[in-house]
């Protein structure tokens, strides 16, 4: 919580700085949701990736909030609270998941069902998780082909590089 409460602290602060004049922010968010790890080294993992999302969004989206389901901070709906004290009027939440599990299929649908009640005024869509998307085979491919063509490292050794 003493977490929460610092980054919401430093995001409104943010805000004042960027507009002192209070007018009306019209944001877009997205919010990268994967499910959260006890090895917080894999939570971090997914705060740089929220990170260079938001280097390479362009236009797009305003900014990037990662969020986890469970074992990590901050929560779905503390992440979708900080879009909210960002200036967000509209919330895009990707699943960084790669199958349709009870995760993916209700848990994070329930989450996200609260954030919108509690957020009445912001519009909050769910894409449709990682794992479907039509470029996954071809990324896969990809990575067992420069793993086989270049690989010198024991096979158990490369995975935990």
């Amino acid at each position: 919580m003493l977490m929460y409460n610092f980054c919401i602290a430093i995001v409104t602060a943010v805000n004042l700085l960027n507009n002192p004049n209070d007018e009306e922010i019209s944001m877009h968010a997205l919010l990268l949701i994967a499910h959260g790890s006890r090895r917080e080294a894999s939570n971090q993992e997914v705060r740089e990736l929220a990170a260079r999302l938001e280097q390479i969004a362009g236009d797009r989206f305003d900014r990037v909030i990662p969020a986890f389901l469970e074992l990590a901070e901050p929560d779905i709906p503390t992440g979708v609270d900080l879009c909210v004290e960002s200036g967000a009027i509209t919330v895009t939440a990707v699943p960084y998941f790669l199958s349709a599990g009870r995760h993916v299929a209700a848990d994070i649908p329930a989450e996200l069902e609260k954030a919108r009640h509690k957020h009445r005024a912001v519009t909050v869509h769910l894409s449709d998780y990682l794992g479907k998307h039509a470029s996954v085979p071809g990324l896969l491919l990809a990575l067992a082909l420069e793993t086989s063509e270049t690989d010198t490292k024991h096979p158990l050794e490369q995975a935990t590089a």
